[in-house]
């Protein structure tokens, strides 16, 4: 490690908290008025999505794209992206211009300010709850009626830096299912190594994206069915993944 990069290493990820305080502070009026009632939800995603490139681009980053196939903006989907860092959500908003709500923990609704807003747009799991996964699909239902997508990291979490791909949850895959909507498989190659958990690591660079092609739900309806999908949108992203792995590392050898 280069120990003379880490005061600015610090400092860099201390900036990604004040910028993400302060700009939640400056929109909090605007936050309370579009929270506030369902139907502003899609003026909600705009400011929020403006909100994300704002953190993405002001932490150094960019974003390069690599679509296999284009959204229908009046179709409903559930994007289901591997979970590499901090940094996933924001990257998934500002790759849809169609709405999306997201199937997010509970635990996040602690963290001040955000956590207030949070648990008005989300739609909370607590997975140990049989209750609370009923009431996901209640909420999902109504929300996928209004022409909203969902937005679901079927790891559950963020894997430790040495794990490729977590074992994906069965949740996303029944969602998909029950309401008869595509997945969207995105493999995001560069957040773990640019912005990971651990703060002594990483940097500016640039996040590179792959939306693949869209995995058909239609006529599905048996366990062995949600089995199938979960496994083929599994392999897509931990095949991507690898493969990446591979040629960044014969890349650096070659340097």
């Amino acid at each position: 490690m280069n120990w003379i990069k880490i005061p600015f290493l610090l400092l860099w990820r201390a900036w990604f908290y004040i910028l993400q305080f302060s700009t939640i502070i400056l929109m909090v009026p605007f936050l309370l008025i579009l929270t506030a009632k369902e139907s502003y939800y899609p003026t909600f995603w705009k400011l929020v999505r403006g909100w994300s490139f704002v953190l993405i681009y002001g932490m150094g980053f960019r974003l390069k794209k690599e679509i296999e196939e284009e959204l229908d903006p009046n179709q409903s989907y559930l994007f289901c992206p591997n979970h590499a860092s901090l940094m996933d959500p924001f990257v998934l908003i500002a790759l849809s211009k169609n709405p999306i709500v997201f199937v997010g923990k509970k635990e996040l609704v602690k963290i001040p300010i955000f956590g207030f807003f949070y648990k008005r747009v989300v739609i909370m799991v607590d997975r140990s709850s049989p209750k609370s996964r009923k009431r996901v699909y209640e909420m999902a239902k109504k929300k996928l009626k209004g022409g909203t997508s969902i937005g679901i990291f079927p790891e559950g979490l963020v894997p430790e830096d040495e794990v490729i791909l977590a074992p994906f949850k069965n949740g996303a895959f029944n969602l998909a299912i029950e309401f008869q909507i595509p997945i969207v498989p995105q493999t995001y190659y560069d957040c773990k190594r640019l912005f990971s958990w651990d703060f002594f690591r990483g940097g500016m660079g640039t996040f590179r994206i792959k939306q693949h092609h869209f995995i058909d739900t239609i006529g599905l309806e048996s366990k062995e069915d949600m089995e199938k999908v979960k496994q083929k949108t599994f392999d897509i992203i931990y095949n991507e993944l690898s493969s990446d792995q591979l040629y960044m590392a014969d890349t650096n050898r070659n340097k």
